[in-house]
């Protein structure tokens, strides 16, 4: 999804580079193992210590990585806080064990701790797997596809270091103070159910993490864990919210692609994308039923390894349920066979 109303404030750093993205705040770009193959983490500066802002997937390399950053870059003070945007696992991934390297507590938001520990938790009943067959099965899912991706219910533990058994909640509006400068949290939803930003009106900067992203929409998905949600409503309202709360002229600091200006833009393209997805869907179920597989081809080009498909069919459902809540479609749920979708 291009982004021409955004200006980019950098030219994009290598892997490993430490760059001053703003007075006080350095931005660390780090490599990821998936299509969109890296990661934004960045560090707040105080008087006594620094602030981190998410930890990067919880593999060995990322570990080192972030090793010779604190040996080169923290002029020989601690980290203070480690603070995570969500649950995913290339932002939580290292928090236990940067948590337990510092002792300190890991800050976030409730749902965000709450997803991160049962996810990472050992699904000895096999309750989750099941869940994930007979979602991808109302799907439509053919069954060589939907094995391999109920084996993905494993994934998230294998991206993460132990998630700590204890936390330091931050909500929606509460202030961190970090080097005497006041940032509120900001909670935007749909892409994870409670992701929590910073926003700083004093510096007039915006620490988005996946919330908004100045080149790709992020992931709006329906999940098994929760198969008639509607993320896509949660994710409009967000940037409604966004538009009232914050000015357009915020410098934004998010977790994928380089720092930017334009927001209010932004959020305006990312509605107008979201709107004509809509429209697309509605006017192919005018043809024929669709399975939510089926309305993956409508939305998505062919191709996509597993990693890539998982976030596609969630998406393309968001959609479906989208239209279904705004009386636009017609969500048929027969005894035997997949879930239909119908133009309403």
């Amino acid at each position: 999804m291009d982004a021409p109303s955004v200006t980019y404030l950098f030219d994009t750093p290598d892997f490993g580079t430490v760059t001053r993205a703003a007075e006080g705040i350095l931005w660390v770009r780090l490599p990821l193992p998936f299509a969109l193959n890296h990661i934004n983490l960045y560090l707040l500066e105080s008087e006594t210590g620094w602030t981190v802002i998410d930890t990067g997937l919880g593999d060995p390399g990322t570990a080192e990585a972030w090793e010779r950053v604190f040996a080169a870059h923290l002029g020989g003070k601690p980290v203070e806080r480690v603070f995570v945007t969500h649950f995913h696992p290339d932002h939580m991934g290292q928090a236990g064990w940067m948590t337990e390297r510092w002792g300190l507590p890991l800050t976030t938001s409730r749902t965000e701790w709450l997803i991160a520990r049962m996810l990472a938790s050992d699904d000895g009943d096999g309750s989750r797997h099941r869940a994930s067959k007979l979602f991808y099965a109302n799907s439509g899912v053919p069954e060589d596809v939907s094995s391999i991706l109920t084996k993905r219910v494993d994934g998230y533990r294998r991206g993460v270091t132990p998630v700590p058994n204890a936390f330091e909640r931050v909500k929606d509006g509460d202030v961190l103070t970090v080097g005497g400068v006041a940032w509120e949290v900001t909670v935007g939803r749909g892409h994870a159910p409670e992701h929590v930003g910073l926003y700083s009106a004093e510096r007039n900067i915006f620490l988005s993490g996946d919330s908004i992203l100045p080149r790709i929409s992020p992931n709006i998905s329906v999940w098994p864990a929760e198969p008639e949600a509607d993320p896509l409503l949660d994710f409009m309202e967000t940037l409604d919210e966004f538009t009232r709360r914050m000015p357009a002229d915020v410098t934004v600091l998010p977790a994928h692609d380089a720092p930017f200006t334009g927001f209010h833009n932004r959020l305006a393209d990312l509605a107008e994308h979201h709107r004509q997805r809509l429209t697309v869907l509605e006017e192919a179920m005018a043809d024929r039923p669709l399975t939510a597989w089926d309305t993956v081809s409508v939305l998505f080009r062919p191709g996509m390894d597993p990693h890539q498909m998982s976030f596609a069919l969630g998406e393309a459902i968001a959609h479906a349920r989208r239209l279904v809540a705004e009386d636009r479609a017609v969500l048929e749920k027969p005894a035997v066979g997949p879930w239909l979708y119908h133009r309403g």
